[in-house]
């Protein structure tokens, strides 16, 4: 999920947040949630609602629902656009009533009345956005080509309004001298920095162009974003004869059989794909699987070069429009890197030793495989595996009826309760499938609401793929009366089981669970009163922190007593299978480093382009292959996203900010340090201090302020090393 610096940007925002391990984003929305277009509010005449077409409507109004959550079972596409529309004119009166305000600017009148403004469409964008993540049809597809394009017209009308930008900076000229506590100095700050950064200072002129370029964009993001879409799902690998899947297990082999088809079906959703890779013994197969995986969206009718190429180039002319050099000095100069140089000197830091580990795993294969074959990257996965066997005595199947969904799900909300004192316990609220469970979050001490969650663990044909957080609602207390707390879901793809057998999860997956936890309780735990900074917000190489720090708790042996329990006995996971995935738990680090630094590597060259550079590229896989070849990438490995399918930084929020999630490990491998520190891992002090200046606060000061503030001085680098099983270059 993505996050912007005004309520209404924040909520189109939603939309696009493409994230295997969801996120926010404090930059403005220009492109990823569609939202663009320079001209002041304009007349109504060119958005029309009726009476008619509102009638019955279920988004309009008060919604008699628990907890304020949507009215999922009432709502049909065709609901959308009228309640779009509707919301979008009464933004526009809101707006407008700002800018005509005869009073002179105040901070009230004018930042807290925009803070306030779209409230309605927040909450329609924010249900929208949803749906077409987790039950998208052919319909809401087409309903977003439409969709963001308007919304994207009236965000510039608002950021690049001329009136309204004087307004905002009468106040913040003015700051100094009115008396404002440190969450109104924060609002007013991030308010004008929004304006700027969007292009409020600009000269007309330029602000018609870029405005220009953020409209062309958001059609463009969307569209790469279907492509994936379609070509992700239209590979299926027809398997009738059960000799091909040698090697898989029962319930993987069930999870794929298509009674329908009456044969096994694997596609490429990622879980299948990760799977079908380390188990399966047919070569042929996995090759097949590994082509498909790594081609997607990259030939014949469905091709994103041509549009991945557009993008850089309109991005980097942008920035150039701007005042930066690039894309990438304009996205990182609010982050914590500061820089495009910072962010790679930190990943070639870490790139080293990662290749070369990588190769001393390549090597262990080949010696495993002897001469009959020569180790490939469809290969990697599966050898990887029969290595770690041979090395660890370790079979991560050995541990899946140990990590049952119900009991993760259980240790993960008791690791909560624990950390942050914090019950979490079903509630009865309308979702929008029947596999999604909900919650109501309640303070321990006094039993005050904190908010709802709601999970949303399988995959289906009307899913995206990966993991995410994203919100139906955000939080605001503006006078201390009316305070609103948030709905917030997680979303994993794990393999539906077959009908009456329990889901079990390979531990991978048990801390995709904890790290997406993580997210929602950064939204769910804030104390922050004006949404723009509340919840998960902050710069995009910290907001994976307070995701990431949560994956420490799930292999602990003091978590793995409370909930890795064996599905029917009830027996708890063995010492020695802990050992052995302890033992096991740095093996492949080589691989899965150098894969996830190579797609890092590859977001920032492509938007560390000047605007003539970009405009030089005609061919996507060309410069994606000459860029891995400076950097040394062996043959084996493929980036972990490749260019035509890097929906992180082409349909979502990651642009130059993938590395973001290897940055966000310096903070919490060195975080997690406080709690090995005071020898417990749910110490009250280091939790509280955790609690308060990590998941509370949003983004109520800068980044490396509240990591200092919860840590007490700065991160290291040497835990993430030690943590990779890396050297420690104590000299640098």
């Amino acid at each position: 999920m993505n996050r912007s610096k005004l309520p209404l940007i924040a909520a189109v925002a939603a939309l696009l947040g493409a994230c295997d391990s969801a996120t926010t984003d404090s930059e403005p929305a220009v492109d990823a949630a569609p939202m663009a277009k320079a001209e002041a509010p304009a007349a109504a005449d060119d958005i029309v609602v009726t009476e008619a077409e509102l009638a019955g409507n279920p988004l309009v109004g008060s919604w008699d629902t628990n907890f304020g959550v949507p009215p999922f079972s009432k709502i049909s596409t065709e609901h959308f656009m009228p309640a779009l529309k509707k919301a979008v004119l009464e933004l526009r009166a809101e707006i407008a009533a700002v800018i005509d305000n005869p009073q002179p600017a105040t901070f009230d009148n004018t930042i807290v009345a925009l803070e306030k403004a779209g409230s309605s469409l927040n909450r329609v964008a924010l249900t929208f956005s949803g749906l077409t993540s987790t039950e998208r049809n052919d319909e809401l597809s087409a309903l977003e080509s439409q969709i963001w394009p308007m919304l994207t017209r009236e965000q510039n009308k608002i950021t690049l309004n001329d009136d309204l930008y004087a307004r905002v900076k009468a106040v913040y000229d003015a700051r100094e001298s009115l008396d404002l506590d440190e969450q109104d100095a924060r609002l007013l700050e991030l308010t004008h920095r929004n304006f700027v950064r969007s292009g409020a200072a600009l000269e007309p002129a330029v602000k018609e162009q870029v405005a220009a370029i953020n409209e062309e964009l958001s059609g463009l993001t969307t569209s790469f974003g279907q492509n994936l879409i379609k070509a992700t799902k239209s590979l299926k690998i027809k398997v009738t004869d059960e000799a091909d899947l040698a090697g898989l297990s029962a319930d993987f082999k069930a999870a794929l059989w298509d009674e329908d088809e009456k044969a096994w079906m694997v596609g490429l959703d990622r879980s299948v794909y990760e799977n079908f890779m380390v188990q399966a013994e047919n070569r042929d197969l996995r090759k097949r699987l590994f082509d498909g995986y790594t081609l997607r969206a990259s030939e014949g009718d469905i091709d994103n070069g041509p549009i991945l190429i557009k993008i850089a180039q309109l991005r980097a002319k942008r920035a150039e429009l701007m005042g930066y050099k690039s894309h990438a000095h304009y996205q990182l100069e609010t982050r914590m890197a500061k820089t495009p140089q910072g962010a790679e000197d930190f990943l070639k830091r870490v790139w080293a030793p990662g290749l070369e580990k990588a190769k001393i795993e390549r090597a262990e294969m080949q010696e495993l495989a002897g001469d009959d074959i020569t180790i490939e990257g469809h290969d990697w996965w599966h050898y990887a595996e029969k290595v770690r066997q041979a090395k660890y005595a370790f079979d991560e199947n050995d541990m899946k009826p140990y990590f049952e969904l119900e009991a993760v799900r259980g240790g993960a909300f008791e690791m909560a309760h624990r950390l942050f004192n914090i019950d979490i316990k079903p509630v009865d609220v309308e979702t929008w499938n029947d596999v999604v469970t909900a919650y109501e979050i309640t303070n321990s001490d006094d039993g005050s609401h904190v908010g709802i969650f709601m999970m949303d663990m399988y995959a289906r044909p009307t899913k995206r793929g990966g993991a995410w957080m994203s919100s139906y609602r955000g939080s605001w207390d503006y006078d201390g009366e009316d305070e609103v707390r948030p709905v917030i879901t997680n979303n994993l793809n794990l393999t539906p089981p077959p009908e009456g057998d329990p889901t079990l999860m390979k531990f991978s997956e048990v801390e995709t669970l904890f790290h997406e936890f993580g997210h929602g309780l950064h939204g769910l735990l804030t104390t922050v009163d004006y949404t723009s900074f509340s919840g998960v917000d902050g710069p995009r190489d910290y907001t994976e922190f307070p995701a990431q720090i949560l994956e420490h708790w799930a292999p602990e042996p003091q978590m793995l007593a409370l909930y890795a329990k064996h599905f029917r006995t009830g027996e708890v996971i063995p010492p020695e299978l802990i050992e052995k995935m302890q033992a096991a738990a740095n093996f492949r680090q080589g691989f899965a480093t150098t894969e996830f630094i190579a797609a890092s590597l590859l977001d920032l060259r492509w938007h560390m382009l000047s605007s003539a550079e970009a405009n030089a590229i005609t061919n996507a896989r060309e410069f994606e292959q000459q860029i891995l070849n400076e950097y040394g990438l062996i043959d084996e490995i493929q980036p972990r996203y490749r260019s035509q399918y890097f929906s992180h930084i082409f349909a979502g929020g990651y642009s130059a900010g993938y590395y973001a999630y290897l940055w966000s490990e310096i903070l919490d491998a060195d975080g997690f340090e406080a709690f090995r520190e005071a020898e417990d891992i749910f110490d009250p002090e280091v939790a509280g201090r955790l609690k308060k200046w990590v998941y509370e606060s949003g983004g109520l000061r800068e980044a490396d302020e509240l990591y200092r503030n919860f840590r007490g001085g700065d991160p290291s680098i040497e835990p993430l090393l030690r943590g990779r099983g890396f050297p420690v270059d104590t000299d640098t």
